[in-house]
């Protein structure tokens, strides 16, 4: 099953006879909500879903961005009309971090058709609605663990013996800045890989070849287990998609940075070198 759509395809099997459900998950670090967005214009059918309060717990230890209960991230999905048998295509408005958050969550919670829309909002070239409906409820049924989750110890141990991929930027990777979490640097052992890399300028993720060529060269898959993490756990969705595009298999440190720099008693790296 492909991960992502293209906006031609999602337009095809939009009018076709197995239509998939739309979720509009535009978000933005820092705000501003991107409801009123949503309201102005969207994909006909779509949903809204709120990253920060439905694809996401409450900010604390666990970081900024911990994983949601995932009976209360079912009864979201089954309220925006998810069904278990139904496709489901989710897109942003282009960066395409918080539509790979609410694809991740939807695979690990056990659905298996699920794509993020290439390019987002900007890439669709149809109408839009500003119609916000409220779909027959759906029958989703979350089983987290379809997917591979790393804790903070499993996190440590994955730099150390397999390949953990730091998807944040790499100013923040080296600790020149830290614009959000107590303090910068990295995870010892986690090698630079920005999430901004697996995308084009146009916002549409690299091909197959070229996004593996460019995980070959950071060590994948030659590395036995492979994991991901970022600022709290958003953008490290989009790397985990990004490698499954390429065809490598990878867990998400969900906590990421902003559970790691939390606690003061872990290590943490600096420079532009893993160790």
């Amino acid at each position: 099953m492909n991960a992502i759509i293209s906006a031609a395809d999602l337009a095809g099997e939009s009018a076709g006879p197995r239509p998939p459900v739309l979720l509009d998950v535009r978000w933005q670090l820092g705000g501003p909500h991107l409801r009123p967005e949503y309201e102005a214009g969207h994909l006909p059918g779509a949903v809204f879903v709120d990253l920060d309060a439905e694809l996401a717990g409450a900010p604390g230890p666990g970081g900024r961005h911990p994983l949601p209960d995932p009976e209360e991230f079912g009864a979201v999905m089954r309220a925006a009309g998810v069904r278990a048998a139904a496709p489901v295509v989710v897109y942003d408005g282009g960066l395409g971090w918080a539509a790979a958050r609410a694809w991740w969550l939807l695979r690990w919670t056990g659905h298996e058709d699920v794509r993020v829309l290439d390019g987002g909002l900007a890439a669709w070239e149809g109408e839009l609605s500003t119609e916000v409906v409220t779909p027959a409820e759906g029958d989703f049924r979350p089983v987290p663990g379809a997917l591979g989750l790393l804790d903070a110890d499993a996190a440590a141990e994955l730099a150390r013996r397999g390949l953990l991929l730091d998807a944040r930027a790499a100013e923040r990777y080296r600790g020149d800045v830290e614009p959000v979490d107590r303090v910068g640097g990295h995870i010892p052992g986690a090698v630079s890989a920005p999430t901004g890399e697996n995308t084009g300028a146009d916002g549409r993720f690299l091909g197959p070849a070229e996004l593996k060529d460019r995980f070959r060269a950071l060590g994948a898959p030659q590395a036995a287990a492979v994991g991901v993490y970022c600022g709290s756990g958003v953008s490290g969705a989009h790397e985990v998609l990004a490698l499954e595009i390429a065809g490598i298999e990878a867990a998400l440190y969900a906590g990421s940075w902003s559970e790691w720099s939390f606690d003061g008693s872990r290590p943490v790296a600096t420079g532009p070198d893993p160790q």
